[in-house]
């Protein structure tokens, strides 16, 4: 039983520090940080950072299609904070690490893309 609660506090901690790392991205970026916490709206608003129109969120709804474009809006994210494809990688892979070093590192905000 101890086993199972300690696996839950993890669970607790991981789930935690990737909602306060989506907040302070989405801070960064002079978005509202509440706005991380909506399905669905936090779409909307991660779609505005990287600078593509709402209508991507639709795309995200078609099987396979969904992959490509997450994969691409990833990429775009890194770029927008002045990360390179490595970078974009890591937040796919190991979200757990690069989520945190994207929102709570020293990385600045550039704009959709970094332009």
């Amino acid at each position: 039983m101890e086993a199972l609660a300690l696996i839950i506090l993890i669970y607790i901690a991981i789930i935690l520090l990737l909602i306060i790392s989506q907040w302070k991205i989405f801070t960064k970026a002079n978005k509202p940080g509440w706005a991380s916490l909506i399905p669905i709206y936090n779409g909307l608003v991660l779609l505005q950072i990287v600078g593509k129109p709402w209508w991507w969120l639709l795309l995200f709804l078609i099987p396979f299609v969904n992959l490509i474009f997450a994969i691409w809006m990833t990429n775009l994210l890194s770029k927008s904070f002045g990360k390179d494809e490595g970078f974009t990688i890591g937040l796919i892979l190991l979200p757990i690490i690069f989520l945190p070093i994207l929102g709570l590192g020293s990385a600045k905000y550039s704009g959709p893309a970094g332009k």
